[in-house]
């Protein structure tokens, strides 16, 4: 088992989760945040925009897990190094965008 393509599947991963929210904003053509906004992270982009993050957000998933070593989704440890990615990093999303949605607010 090589390290780095464990690294890479989890990267992988957090890039996957991160292409959901900005492809799915976009295509119902609501403004989202994203890195191009002013203030970066916390304005807000066009759908347009959020749409082509999402995309290319999405490519470098399919690199990092495609092809780069030899993913199998039948590998516990493949699926869930990828998933721990797509979990941390959508956990992560949820804090940060939930402040601006309220999606923080106590239940």
């Amino acid at each position: 088992m090589n390290w780095m393509h464990l690294l890479s599947y989890f990267f992988g991963g957090a890039f996957l989760s991160n292409a959901i929210p900005h492809i799915a904003s976009g295509s119902m053509g609501r403004p989202f945040q994203s890195p191009f906004a002013k203030p970066p992270g916390e304005g807000l982009s066009s759908s347009t925009v959020n749409v082509a993050w999402g995309f290319l957000n999405l490519a470098v998933a399919y690199l990092l897990i495609c092809r780069v070593g030899d993913f199998s989704l039948r590998s516990t440890v493949d699926a869930a190094t990828l998933g721990l990615g797509f979990l941390l990093l959508g956990l992560f999303a949820a804090r940060h965008f939930g402040r601006f949605h309220g999606g923080n607010s106590p239940e």
